[in-house]
């Protein structure tokens, strides 16, 4: 679909024509056309009906302007979503570059990320934890009032940590809590204030570090909250209507997450069976996302960025790998929710290669195209809280959406060729436009 460029929508309707529906409802795709009509899909129409190139006349008496897309064959599906967004990291080496930037620096630098991810095709996304209280806050809000481009986004704050827990990276000479990417809390009533001032500030979701991670030093097995510091921050966050979140990669945090009703859990490698069964039986309440893009490319490549193959840090990254691999094909067979999200933002996991995921559930976890594809788009919409319009092709959905050149189901990996990317759509207003010849586009006025 090549040649001329449309900038713009038009001020009505957008037909697309003759494109393959993959709607992420497990159907397999079929040849039709989708109506667009106020930021949502007004219609749906198998096969080739009157809303046609054929018939455009009658859809202009019915439904004024309306600009006519001939998809040419290409794949209509829904924007993808990930689950797992940390705006704010900027594709640094490391986590000091993160934490030291200037605040002012550090929110155009967000807003840079945001229109990365948008740009690779992902329409939304749950913010995972920013490195400063207000960044997601502002984020979101700027790309809601059309300020900045970038994903349908719910803001995160800081992470919550412990002393000695991930995240506290203060020296012990240098008490200085600036220092840190978490705040930094002891006891429920510390909790307590951080929930209540981190919802003052705005935000959607509550993130608790739960476990460690081994690249900070303190191993991902460990559980360092406390029951009555997790149960604190879970009272207060209900108490608001807001959702919880936590880095939860061992079995014990794993387990907290359920015990407590934390929604979603990033992570989740070490599962043994009583966590196993615990997810099992309360899987419609939880959503997973193990971030698996952070374990393989810690452990396979960083090299240039200091964490060799073979090292003891790369080996742990190996040995967890493998952990996470095993937890996620059980729980997938168990049913439980899995979402993509793979902790992208540094420099050996850049923000704009997060459709990778897609490749990876499929050719290391077990997941079908389809499956994979869903855990990107249907389950996306029901971990943004949005199950009943977005991440499907449904009439009355918002209208989110990507026109592929090519079939995702045949090979997921042209999800991650941007050049196969030919449109995408968020709120019925392209961020990119198709390209086109004349005898391609129309305008029915």
């Amino acid at each position: 679909m090549a040649n001329d460029t449309w900038n713009g929508t038009s001020s009505g309707s957008i037909l697309f024509t003759n494109v393959r529906i993959l709607d992420a409802t497990g159907e397999y795709p079929y040849t039709g056309e989708v109506l667009v009509q106020d930021g949502r899909i007004k219609q749906i129409t198998r096969g080739t009906a009157r809303f046609g190139l054929t018939g455009a006349g009658s859809t202009s008496a019915a439904y004024g302007g309306v600009t006519v897309i001939d998809g040419a064959g290409a794949t209509l599906m829904p924007g993808l979503i990930d689950a797992h967004l940390h705006l704010s990291w900027n594709n640094a080496p490391g986590i000091d570059p993160i934490q030291m930037m200037e605040p002012e620096e550090h929110m155009l630098v967000t807003m840079e990320m945001a229109k990365l991810v948008l740009d690779a095709g992902f329409t939304g996304g749950r913010g995972a934890a920013a490195a400063k209280p207000r960044l997601d806050v502002v984020a979101k809000r700027f790309i809601n009032e059309g300020r900045f481009p970038g994903p349908r986004y719910l803001a995160a704050g800081p992470e919550i940590t412990t002393v000695g827990g991930l995240g506290d990276a203060t020296p012990s000479h240098i008490p200085h809590p600036g220092l840190n990417l978490g705040i930094v809390v002891s006891g429920p009533e510390e909790i307590r204030r951080t929930v209540r001032t981190l919802i003052k500030y705005g935000v959607d979701t509550i993130k608790l570090n739960l476990s460690g991670e081994s690249l900070t030093g303190m191993g991902a097995e460990e559980t360092p909250m406390a029951e009555e510091e997790v149960a604190m921050a879970v009272q207060e966050a209900r108490r608001r209507g807001k959702t919880l979140a936590a880095h939860a990669r061992s079995s014990g945090s794993i387990k907290q997450c359920v015990r407590h009703g934390i929604e979603i859990i990033y992570h989740a490698s070490f599962l043994d069976e009583e966590a196993l069964d615990m997810l099992e039986a309360n899987k419609d309440r939880h959503f997973v996302a193990p971030g698996i893009a952070w374990l393989i490319n810690t452990a396979r490549h960083a090299a240039e960025w200091g964490i060799k193959p073979g090292s003891r840090i790369a080996m742990e990254y190996e040995r967890e790998l493998e952990a996470c691999i095993e937890s996620m094909k059980k729980l997938h067979r168990r049913g439980v929710r899995i979402c993509i999200g793979g902790d992208y933002g540094f420099a050996w996991t850049p923000q704009g290669t997060n459709a990778k995921d897609i490749q990876t559930f499929v050719e290391m976890l077990g997941f079908s195209p389809m499956e994979a594809i869903q855990a990107a788009t249907k389950y996306g919409g029901e971990i943004m809280g949005m199950a009943n319009e977005l991440g499907m092709v449904k009439e009355g959905y918002l209208a989110d959406l990507l026109l592929v050149d090519g079939d995702p189901l045949a090979d997921v990996r042209i999800l991650q060729d941007k050049n196969r990317i030919l449109a995408i759509m968020k709120d019925g207003k392209f961020h990119k436009a198709p390209r086109m010849n004349e005898q391609r586009r129309r305008l029915v006025a």
